[in-house]
């Protein structure tokens, strides 16, 4: 994919340097010729001096041919204007960068197709790190309707040397979780489980379930030591 990144700060950097990791191809815009340089030579990006916000830069930048789009400038209305010309421009995937709460709907209307405010995400990721210090990382989906929580097998839990449909059976095991994910040692890949694959002590598993259940989903795996 063809990415362009409006801002070249901290998050636009780290955002580019991973979509590189990834095999796609990225462009950061930037009104800083020292953090377009650095983008160029540290990062590997291809990089375009100027405003993300002028049509000028943006079409030198290849908006026309742009997959998607990361506006993640220093203010919100910047990337409101950045997100409008994206969506004029015709780019298919538009993502942005949220201070601000009252630009949520502005920023959507504009055409991003995901807002992602950086107060409320760190603000969550701390908040569960306090209330849940035994979940490895959380992530929310569909405006926190459903979680998914990274959990370790404890070497005296029920679930160790357990298959997964035992445990699915097990009328502890809340209904509508289900184990999504295994990764039997830090070092080996993650896999989709099925109904067969046991849990071993000391592996980790993704679980998905209901904000409702998310105590019951922690017992069932951390109580039973």
């Amino acid at each position: 994919m063809y990415v362009l990144v409006g801002g070249a700060g901290l998050v636009g950097l780290s955002l580019a340097q991973k979509l590189l990791e990834l095999g796609h191809t990225v462009a950061i815009i930037d009104i800083d010729p020292t953090a377009c340089r650095y983008a160029r030579e540290q990062v590997g990006a291809m990089a375009f001096e100027g405003s993300a916000v002028s049509t000028e830069v943006l079409l030198e930048a290849g908006v026309r041919k742009a997959d998607a789009l990361a506006a993640v400038l220093r203010n919100d209305a910047l990337n409101l204007a950045m997100v409008t010309l994206a969506k004029h421009y015709g780019v298919g995937h538009i993502l942005s960068r949220m201070r601000h709460a009252d630009f949520a709907e502005p920023l959507r209307l504009a055409g991003a197709n995901h807002v992602i405010s950086t107060i409320d995400l760190a603000v969550s990721t701390m908040v569960n790190a306090i209330e849940y210090p035994q979940v490895e990382s959380m992530m929310h989906f569909d405006r926190g309707q459903i979680e998914v929580l990274k959990l370790s097998i404890p070497n005296s839990c029920y679930a160790a040397n357990r298959s997964v449909a035992e445990i699915a059976r097990n009328p502890r095991f809340p209904a509508g979780s289900l184990i999504i994910g295994y990764q039997p040692h830090p070092h080996k890949d993650l896999m989709v489980p099925n109904g067969s694959t046991v849990l071993e002590p000391g592996s980790t598993v993704l679980i998905a379930t209901k904000p409702v259940s998310l105590h019951q989903v922690i017992d069932f795996i951390e109580g039973c030591k």
